[in-house]
């Protein structure tokens, strides 16, 4: 379990310095208004609840698959919620980044979801085979 986590806390950090460049650039290309200010901050917060979500989905598959299954599903649940919760007060405690703000916070939920399926996909298809 530990190399797992090891070698997906070093995949997640590379992928988050690359969205990170690649945001860089478009601030620099970008009229100012279209890009949030607390943009740097969304890329920690991703990265954070990706890393803590893996970690417990890490120590669930080496159960039956039915708990691996549940513990996804709970977990996808709870980050739905924080991540809602997190716009509703963002969005209506700074109402003049509202729109930059759910943009980038789409961009980098639909791009750190999507990295962490595929990684999850990998990790039970191993698990799969070693059994």
């Amino acid at each position: 379990m530990q190399s797992a986590y090891i070698k997906f806390l070093r995949n997640i950090l590379v992928y988050s310095a690359v969205l990170g460049a690649i945001a860089i650039v478009l601030y620099f290309f970008l009229p100012k208004q279209v890009i949030t200010p607390v943009l740097p901050y969304l890329f920690f917060f991703f990265t954070s609840l990706t890393l803590i979500s893996y970690y417990v989905l890490l120590g669930s598959i080496k159960a039956k698959m039915s708990r691996f299954v549940n513990t996804f599903l709970i977990s996808t649940i709870v980050k739905l919620i924080i991540y809602i919760s997190v716009m509703i007060i963002y969005v209506l405690m700074n109402r003049p980044d509202a729109v930059p703000f759910m943009i980038a916070f789409f961009i980098l939920y639909l791009f750190y979801t999507v990295f962490e399926v595929i990684h999850m996909i990998g990790l039970t298809r191993q698990q799969g085979e070693e059994k």
